[in-house]
């Protein structure tokens, strides 16, 4: 998602005449995202992986039911998707929600469908990323 958003902002930074499109995330039927990495995950890794893009989305849920007072409890909201991974053996980096716009913070106001939830952790060896817009 981060990547897409440099893509777009560079187009208009440099005007250039083109849309940068974004397709939807390649899933398995477990709603893993189908990515290269992945094969570098074990049996047992694979089976737990999908505990990456489900903590994502219960943090998605938490944030769109906070919605009138995100900012506030949006530390809060992260730590525990943080220390839930962290429970189960997982290495993240980051789980945070942010404006879809900008990548910022949410601020008040901040509509649900404004936001994109996204993650990055070390599951074993493998960084695995991920992303849902709210």
């Amino acid at each position: 998602y981060q990547q897409l958003m440099v893509l777009r902002r560079m187009a208009q930074q440099f005007a250039l005449p083109i849309d940068i499109v974004a397709g939807a995330t390649q899933r398995a039927a477990d709603g893993l995202a189908l990515s290269s990495r992945n094969g570098y995950l074990s049996e047992a890794e694979r089976a737990e992986a999908i505990q990456l893009p489900l903590a994502l989305r219960a943090l998605a849920r938490e944030a769109a039911s906070a919605a009138h007072s995100l900012p506030a409890q949006l530390p809060a909201l992260e730590a525990r998707a943080l220390a839930a991974l962290s429970a189960r053996g997982w290495q993240p980096d980051y789980l945070a929600v942010r404006r879809r716009s900008d990548l910022q913070p949410p601020q008040a106001g901040d509509a649900a469908g404004s936001l994109v939830v996204l993650g990055a952790a070390r599951l074993g060896r493998t960084r695995l990323i991920d992303n849902f817009e709210v």
